[in-house]
Formats: C-alpha cells, structure tokens, sequence
C-alpha cells in the first residue's frame, strides 16, 4: 500500500476503534433513507450494502482510500492497455473480448478488435454447425462434449455452463456438456464413462498445450477415444483452444479446429475468449453474446457511474475496510440460486489468485493484510451445514447474498420459500437475538427459572453481523455476464489499494516444479538424493504399500 493510503487506512483504524460499539441497527433507526442511500442500482441488478456496519463517515474515508491509491487512475491505464501486469510485461484487456461498442480496443499500438471479432465469429461458426448437425462426428450428430482443462480453462466454463442450464434446452438435440479438470484418473474415468465416442466432441483447453493435467487427461481421451473409433477420425472428433499450433497439429489437430487468444487474457479472466466455446455450444452464440453484453454493461459502469453509485468500487472498498480495519479473514458467497452453485468457487480462484500476494509492486513485502479466503455453497443447503458458524461462531464472516426475483424454474411455491429464507438470513444476521428476548420467549413457554437460565446463554445470537444482497430479475445470460465482470472489477479495485499485481499468479508455480522432480520418484526410479524426512518417509510408505 502506498504512503498516502497508508494515512488514509490509519484514520479509518482509528475511525473503526471510535465506533466500535455501533449496532447496524441503529444506523437504520437514526436513518430512515439508509436502504436508499446504501444501495444503487445497474441495468437492473440492485446492490444493498445497507447491512454493513459503515457510516457516512466510513464511506467518505473509504472513497478518499481509493483515491489516494490512485485506484481511478490505475482503472484508466487498465483500460488504455497499458502493462499493468508487471512482473509478465503484459496489458490487461480481457474487457475488450466482450467489447460491442464500434470503438477500437489498442494494446502495444495495435487495434486487437479485428482478431477478437475474427475468433469469436469463427467460434459461432463451429458453435451453430454443431448444434444443428451438419459437423457431425464418426456415429453422426454430436450427443456429448467434454471440455478439458484445468483452473481458469475449467472453473469459468463449468460454472457458466451449470448457471446457464435452463438456456441449454431450449433447442432440441443440443449436446450434453461435460467437464474433466483433476489429474486423478477417476475424473476422466467417471467421464468417459457416460459418453459414446463415436458422437463426443472433446476441447482440449490450454493455451502452451503443455499444462501437465491437461496434457495427461488429453492423452488420455485421445488413447480411449482411438481405440474406440480410430486415429483417422480424431481430427474430427477434436478441438483446441490453444496458441500453440505446432503442437495441436502433433496431437493430430487441423488449425481450422483449434481457436486461440492472446498473452494479454489471464486464464481466470478467459471465460469470454475461446475458453468459452463450451459455453456457446451448450447455449448457442446468441446467448453467448447476450452474456458479453451483459459484462460489457458491467465495464461501462465501472470506467463511468460516480464512486457512490459504483458497485465493483464499493464493493472493494467494503471488502478493504472488512479485511484491513475490522480484521475479518473471510468471505461467504452464498447464492439462493441452485444454478450458481459454482460461481462460489469461480470467485474463490478469482480473488484468491488474484490477491493472495505478499510482494507489493515495489518489490518489497506488504505490511497489510491481502486477499480474503473466499469460500461458499449455495442456500438453502448452507442453512443446514455452516450458517451455525455465521450465526454464533467467534469469527465474524462478511457474506453476500445472491438472489433472484424470478426463477428460471417455476414449481409451486418453491422460489417464494428460497426468498424468504435468504432476506430472513440477512435479517438474523443484523438483528440477532438478546438474552432478553431470549428468557421472554422462554418464560412464555412456561419454562422454569433455572431451565431459562441454563438453556438462554445457548440461544443468544450476536448480531450485527455484515451482509450484502445482489438482487437482480432473473439469471439470463446477460446478468450472468454482469455479476462475473462486477466481481472481476472488485478483484482489481482491492488490488489497486493494496498495491499488488492482480494478474500473475507465480505461487502456483513452487509445487509444479516440484511435483515434475517428484514424479520418478514414485514412479519406483532410485536415487541417492535425500529431500527431506517427511517427503522421503511418505514416499517409503507409499512404495511399502504399492507393493
């Protein structure tokens, strides 16, 4: 964090320490506007941060944080295509893969629209001649694809895919979307599995072609799927998303099947790049269009609404104040929407390799807090699992909720009953329940003294507890779109003030350094070499039990 910030971040310490005891719930009764001015709105989607115990206060020493960050002025070079990624020397311009404005997107000098719009329209080629049959495989008409890939080229399509069920039958014949990530063999095996290889489709997502778990899944298919069909039908049968050319058309891949991007899209930022071609076949090019246009939407509000009525801002700006001055180490995603329920661990590799950095852009080790840990399920199972903790732990966890006012499917009273329970979540969690109310409910229930007062220590709920409630008409493709570029824009805000680089990720590169030195090792190979006791005891145990 900058020096300026740093001030900044001390009064807000000091602000915080001032008004330690403020209970969210006086806040709304000494405001009676406080709904209206703690939340705004953006195409629809509606933002109520009002249950967040901050003040007018709070708020102007949270905006005058972002602007001694200079988080405006970094939003701009983001969007200028400036090398904001320094440690790779890359721009950051995963925006301009949903760019549907006339306008032309420059990195490095260059106009790049031509070859997003080139990619995207090729994509939409092969998406509709898939769906409606005329590229068929060995058996005819594709039944099945299998996306394999791993991280930012599994998470984005899986979780859109799953959001977007209720798009994928709107046409007949549509193939059914499958997804493997995990080296462990019963990933692919569970797979390959339920699909017919003479009518499945497989993308083999990577951008290098050289990903260890992509590249053994791969090999994998491509080996099950030959002996199955044979080597002259893999070329029709595989596509690639990838850069590397030489090496697709070594695995026995036509360029025309393999579609690519560029250095300057992140792999957890790819959903909208030709890492979403399962995405497009499983809801078609329309929708899939529909969904950049929604992202789109949210990059406009974010680069032009005011910073009270800028959601990704106050978003970071709440996340920043829960994490650096209230202490909180955690955060719960929690979607009332059974299709979004992998958009918590969608966000989790977004923030979490995104902002678990220690190393500041100076160079030097940060002396704050960075990256929340981000974590939940979709409601109402987390009623039944975690919300105990939520309710009564000693940790506070800072949540967002996420709800729809219409649903996609419409069975009896099933979505009035989800809503309930996610606006009474956010209710309990504000208001809790004293002792008092407590022994009056007891009394009630003509319980006995000593009963109430051995029983009422258990039934107290705290309270004043933070939440936020994304509320929004219905999950289309377009909201889809919307709330991953809100969250992506949130990302980079916390960045910005925390002065780190969002947009690399070296931390995951230590355990596969060490797990390619590893591998002859367990494979049975000998060596002299002495790693360690655990390392060299597990690696005993496991060959003892091979054995």
């Amino acid at each position: 964090m900058i020096d300026t910030a740093k001030l900044v971040l001390r009064k807000l310490i000091e602000h915080h320490s001032n008004t330690k005891g403020q209970m969210i719930l006086e806040l709304f009764d000494g405001n009676p506007n406080r709904f209206d001015e703690y939340s705004c709105e953006h195409d629809g989607m509606l933002f109520d941060y009002s249950k967040n115990n901050i003040s007018e206060q709070t708020l102007s020493l949270l905006l005058e944080l972002a602007s001694s960050a200079a988080v405006f002025e970094k939003r701009d070079a983001l969007f200028a295509g400036m090398h904001i990624n320094t440690t790779e020397d890359r721009a950051v311009q995963h925006m301009a893969l949903r760019n549907n404005s006339a306008d032309k997107v420059e990195v490095d000098g260059q106009d790049i629209m031509g070859n997003i719009l080139e990619v995207r329209e090729a994509m939409s080629i092969f998406s509709r001649a898939v769906r409606n049959g005329s590229i068929k495989g060995k058996g005819g008409r594709f039944t099945d694809v299998v996306n394999i890939g791993i991280g930012g080229s599994d998470l984005g399509p899986a979780m859109a895919v799953a959001a977007l069920a209720p798009y994928h039958a709107l046409e007949d014949d549509v193939p059914n979307v499958h997804f493997v990530s995990n080296i462990d063999g019963a990933d692919i095996s569970d797979v390959l599995a339920k699909v017919p290889a003479s009518t499945t489709l497989f993308i083999i997502a990577s951008k290098t072609f050289t990903t260890q778990e992509t590249m053994t899944n791969a090999a994998t298919a491509r080996s099950w799927f030959v002996r199955e069909c044979g080597e002259n039908a893999v070329q029709d049968h595989f596509v690639a998303l990838s850069t590397a050319l030489d090496r697709t058309a070594e695995f026995g891949i036509d360029e025309s099947r393999t579609f690519g991007f560029w250095d300057w899209v992140g792999g957890r930022y790819s959903i909208w790049s030709a890492i979403g071609l399962s995405l497009m076949l499983a809801i078609g090019p329309e929708h899939f269009e529909e969904f950049l246009n929604g992202a789109h939407a949210a990059d406009n509000h974010f680069q032009k609404a005011s910073p009270r009525e800028n959601i990704p801002l106050l978003m970071a700006l709440i996340g920043v104040y829960h994490r650096n001055v209230c202490g909180y180490e955690t955060h719960a995603v929690l979607p009332y929407d059974q299709h979004l329920s992998r958009f918590p661990a969608y966000l989790q590799q977004l923030d979490m390799e995104s902002n678990g950095k220690r190393i500041g852009l100076d160079g030097e080790e940060v002396d704050n807090d960075t990256g929340p840990i981000v974590w939940g399920e979709p409601g109402t199972n987390g009623q039944h699992a975690f919300y105990q903790l939520i309710h009564q732990g000693t940790s506070i966890i800072p949540s967002d909720f996420l709800v729809a006012a219409q649903a996609n499917d419409v069975i009896g009273d099933h979505h009035e009953k989800l809503v309930a329970n996610a606006f009474a979540q956010t209710e309990a969690l504000m208001l809790g329940k004293t002792k008092a109310q407590v022994v009056s409910e007891l009394k009630l229930k003509g319980m006995d003294e000593d009963e109430i007062n051995r029983l009422a220590p258990h039934k107290v709920f705290p309270g004043n507890r933070p939440t936020s409630t994304f509320l929004y008409p219905k999950l289309t493709p377009f909201v889809l779109g919307q709330l991953i570029a809100l969250y992506e824009h949130k990302v980079f805000v916390q960045g910005a003030i925390w002065n780190i680089n969002s947009f690399d990720q070296w931390g995951v590169e230590l355990g596969k350094e060490l797990a390619s030195e590893l591998l002859p090792l367990v494979m049975g190979e000998e060596s002299e070499n002495v790693r360690n006791g655990s390392t060299d005891g597990l690696l005993k145990a496991f060959h003892q039990m091979r054995s």
